[in-house]
């Protein structure tokens, strides 16, 4: 029935579970993907959309590492923007809208025509433990399957209890039931949990709502995609999204439920997500706002169920229903569903290495929200990271991590393993320092590199990766070896109201001005002729502008994170004993202890270690 052994079991088969397992078997690792329902392989149990303010980023680097989220995500979106358009290139930030049953289906059908993977619809009660490593998983019916490596990605599926007004059911989502048995297990083997929570709003029946009466947010003019590869295209067509808002009424017929809410009457004790409230903690902490808005997104191309974002709720059915009707657009609205809050166990990630295995068990992995992450895309990053890093140990080779100025996914796995997390952890761009090196139009050349390295980006992707920045870099040593001329420069200038030139210069720095971008330097007859004998796409004209308007940043920050690396090198023994620095703080030696970062980089960056105490580790290993 089974292999007689495998490489790698992965258990769930979420967002997570899902690049976790195309990972480790495309890297050669025999691979078994267990979950409870595999009509549900990659199921978007929240929002029907991908990408965002700084998760965007993380998609496009798992696509320039191999993953597949970016290309299921062009291949079932029904909506593009970039988000932060008027910022800076660091804050752009690809988003899709997705149709919710062609993303499943797509991840299906691409896990299924993965060579080393096999498939089996089990729950998993159980680990088998040989020593201090895992060894396999057991099942509910009773199996043992064996492994050299087993990932945990169970999502919200951990004993979940499900939250509507007063009533409790058991279940990891709608109509599903939970996963019992491994928290308690590992619980024995010595590891800390906890419990988190997070929500989802009503889906409703898109023709009982009055569009005419809400905002349209239709897609961008000329929509781009989030996979590298040429092998996905960017949407001809798309479908709108809309806007409509709260008011003073919404939020009183809200509060008459207050009393039956789980979230006010005691009934949910665990914390939810900071920065996606339920709509009754918005109104609960934010008062003095009138209204809030809400976004009405469409599930997919040819279905009439709505998602509303913006009204995450747990409260009774019916004061969802009767707050909703009084919001614009909403006067008729019929309920697929309501909206729920599910509370589940979660495993404080200071628990793991860099690599995600866990420091207690050897083999073991745990990726997604069991490690107190909220997002698909933070899942699948991780999962991806946990499926590279188990193929790799059961091989003996180096362990493959991404530091914090190389990947917005080396930030996120470094602040879950470094500082923990006491409620979940939602990726945004202002936690990487480095973000300006960290743009979602160059993670391929950050990445891509690397994974070829490990085997897992294909030569073709390499090869698309490097036509692009050889192309991009001509094009900036054009502007950097070229001079324009007075008089066709200063038509621009003044058509862009900025200050006119004297005399003939090199084109980089007329493009280095605020007010200039690509389009004012495409007037410039020599450019024009340049650009269209080498046929350049737009991806590489838009590199070429980054690279020279924000050349400066860019190379300071490249000096910070020399300094960073160099801290990065100065590596802890895994022995190290804190007990012999008597000039530590007391909370500084008890953090170190527990998390026993790798190198004094690491150590600095702990909730309660202070530079002195870094300073103190210096000097004795400098002994």
């Amino acid at each position: 029935m089974f292999e007689k052994e495998y490489d790698v079991i992965v258990v769930g088969a979420g967002h997570a579970g899902s690049e976790a397992a195309a990972a480790a078997a495309n890297l050669g690792s025999k691979t078994l993907l267990i979950t409870m329902n595999l009509q549900n392989i990659a199921q978007m149990s929240c929002n029907p959309a991908m990408g965002g303010i700084a998760k965007g980023q993380i998609v496009r680097e798992i696509d320039a590492l191999g993953g597949y989220s970016g290309i299921v995500s062009d291949k079932s979106a029904i909506q593009f923007k970039m988000l932060n358009k008027s910022k800076g290139p660091a804050m752009w930030s690809p988003r899709v809208q997705s149709d919710r049953m062609r993303f499943a289906e797509t991840w299906r059908e691409m896990l299924e025509q993965t060579p080393n993977l096999d498939f089996y619809q089990e729950m998993v009660s159980g680990l088998l433990i040989e020593g201090d490593r895992v060894v396999g998983v057991k099942t509910s019916l009773g199996l043992s399957v064996r492994s050299k490596a087993v990932v945990l990605t169970n999502g919200t599926f951990l004993n979940g209890l499900i939250h509507i007004g007063e009533k409790q059911f058991g279940g990891g989502r709608a109509g599903e039931r939970a996963a019992t048995g491994i928290t308690k297990e590992l619980e024995a083997l010595g590891f800390d949990s906890g419990r988190m929570k997070t929500g989802t709003p009503p889906r409703v029946d898109g023709r009982s709502l009055d569009f005419s009466k809400m905002t349209i947010q239709p897609g961008d003019e000329e929509p781009q995609k989030f996979s590298y590869l040429e092998s996905t295209k960017p949407l001809t067509h798309q479908r709108a999204c809309h806007m409509s808002y709260t008011s003073l009424q919404v939020h009183e017929l809200l509060r008459e439920g207050f009393d039956r809410s789980p979230m006010f009457n005691g009934a949910i004790q665990s914390v939810g997500p900071r920065y996606c409230p339920s709509i009754e903690d918005k109104i609960h902490r934010f008062a003095d706002k009138d209204r809030h808005q809400l976004f009405v997104e469409p599930e997919g191309w040819n279905t009439v169920e709505y998602y509303i974002n913006g009204f995450s709720t747990s409260l009774p059915e019916d004061v969802q229903f009767r707050a909703l009707k009084e919001c614009d657009g909403f006067q008729n609205v019929k309920f697929f569903r309501p909206g729920y809050a599910i509370e589940y166990d979660y495993f404080p990630p200071t628990q793991l290495a860099h690599t995600l295995e866990t420091k207690l068990v050897s083999g073991l992995y745990f990726a997604g929200q069991i490690n107190g992450t909220t997002g698909y895309e933070e899942a699948a990053s991780q999962g991806l990271m946990a499926g590279i890093s188990a193929h790799l140990k059961i091989r003996g080779k180096d362990p493959f991590t991404l530091q914090r100025n190389e990947a917005y996914i080396g930030v996120l796995i470094d602040d879950l393993i470094t500082k923990g997390t006491e409620e979940p952890y939602r990726m945004f761009t202002s936690r990487a320092e480095y973000r300006t090196l960290l743009r979602q139009d160059n993670a391929d050349f950050r990445l891509t590199p690397k994974s070829f390295d490990i085997g897992l980006a294909s030569e073709n992707r390499l090869h698309q990766m490097e036509q692009k920045k050889e192309q991009s870099d001509k094009l900036v040593a054009f502007f950097k070896n070229t001079s324009y001329q007075v008089a066709e420069a200063n038509a621009i200038l003044e058509a862009n109201n900025s200050a006119a030139v004297q005399q003939n210069d090199k084109m980089f720095k007329l493009f280095s001005r605020p007010e200039i971008d690509m389009d004012d330097m495409l007037q410039l007859e020599q450019v024009k002729r340049f650009v269209e004998k080498e046929k350049f796409s737009t991806e590489e004209l838009q590199q070429a502008e980054i690279q020279i308007k924000y050349a400066g940043y860019i190379e300071k920050e490249k000096s910070n994170a020399d300094k960073l690396n160099r801290l990065e090198g100065i590596r802890i023994p895994d022995n190290f004993d804190y007990n012999k620095l008597k000039s530590l703080s007391f909370e500084a030696r008890e953090k170190l202890k527990e998390i026993r970062p790798t190198s004094i980089s690491q150590a600095s960056r702990i909730s309660g270690v202070s530079p002195n105490d870094i300073s103190v580790m210096l000097v004795y290993m400098g002994r």
